[in-house]
């Protein structure tokens, strides 16, 4: 917001990109997607939004330039997204991109050599202006040939924000996106679950918003269950269960779960549906526990009387972080 804000004082017309993936927060509540919705609109800028699921999930099995912290893999996804963003430039006919990029602010993305080196793999050389910081970075070609003038723009560096903040009591912008990250890659539980996904060959858009939801098992390398931990979470995974997945839900109250990879059938001979059972199970009040097990598109009903897996059992399969309440054994 600033960064446009920085080039519509210079009289420089500027279309507005943002992107969404898998892995952003961007259309929950009043996340980034929305908030660049509103902002645009208000004033009356163009704004395309750019679709990188399938593309997206192929960089995140194997980052050329690796991983953040956790399954981030932040400068492989900022030159995805400027790649795009070049495509887009010249399809339009537009002479330059400018990002809200501060020089020093994420550890991983926005140090001065990741920057240069954004900009190189990124096909931009001298086309990328970072209004924010523009003043520590070389000089672009928009600045040589004076498209824009390099002393309206900014010299911020480092991580604390109170320059940004300060800015937009100036410029009355009240209605901007969080600071901080929307990636769902670098909060250290999802990144587990990722990680599983992608060592069992089975990291797909469908996966990735069952995982969204409820807690996570490994029943085995070609089986997984997400069992909700509320009832916002078993309305939403209900919904997501399509062909092929095994839907358990107990006929008392208790939590809907979804299990879903290579199954020959939905019967009780199956180990993996015996174990995914026994901890649907575990999350239910009553010690007596009857599920019943369907599949779509059929949704024919099989009921069976299910023991509870023990605590000890349930932390052989449950992927969860240090943090969490099990740790996963495998």
């Amino acid at each position: 917001v600033l960064a446009v804000k920085l080039m519509l004082n210079q009289g420089v017309e500027v279309i507005c990109v943002t992107f969404v993936s898998p892995f952003c927060l961007c259309d929950k509540g009043s996340g980034c997607k929305k908030k660049s919705v509103a902002f645009t609109e208000k004033l009356n800028l163009e704004l395309k939004i750019f679709n990188i699921s399938e593309p997206f999930l192929e960089m995140v099995k194997s980052p050329r330039f690796g991983y953040g912290k956790n399954l981030n893999p932040c400068l492989d996804c900022r030159i995805m997204m400027l790649k795009k963003s070049k495509e887009f430039m010249n399809e339009i006919g537009a002479h330059f991109i400018i990002t809200g990029e501060v020089l020093g602010q994420r550890p991983m993305s926005q140090n001065r050599r990741a920057m240069d080196l954004i900009e190189k793999e990124s096909g931009l050389e001298g086309l990328l202006v970072r209004p924010l910081s523009a003043k520590l970075l070389s000089l672009s070609i928009p600045e040589k040939e004076g498209w824009i003038k390099r002393e309206e723009l900014l010299d911020i560096e480092g991580r604390s924000r109170k320059r940004q903040f300060a800015l937009t009591k100036e410029y009355n912008i009240s209605d901007y996106s969080a600071p901080a990250g929307g990636c769902l890659l670098t909060d250290p539980d999802f990144s587990l679950r990722i990680r599983d996904l992608v060592k069992s060959n089975m990291l797909n858009l469908h996966s990735i918003n069952l995982v969204k939801n409820g807690r996570y098992f490994r029943i085995s390398d070609s089986f997984k269950l997400v069992v909700g931990r509320n009832h916002e979470d078993n309305q939403k995974l209900m919904k997501l269960a399509h062909e092929g997945d095994i839907i358990l839900e107990p006929e008392a109250k208790g939590p809907i779960a979804i299990g879903w990879g290579n199954l020959p059938s939905t019967g009780r001979n199956n180990e993996d549906i015996d174990i995914a059972s026994k901890i649907v199970a575990y999350y239910c009040k009553d010690e007596k526990v009857t599920l019943n097990v369907k599949s779509p598109p059929d949704d024919k009903v099989q009921s069976f009387n299910v023991e509870k897996i023990s605590g000890q059992e349930l932390s052989n399969y449950r992927i969860e972080s240090k943090h969490g309440r099990h740790r996963t054994k495998n």
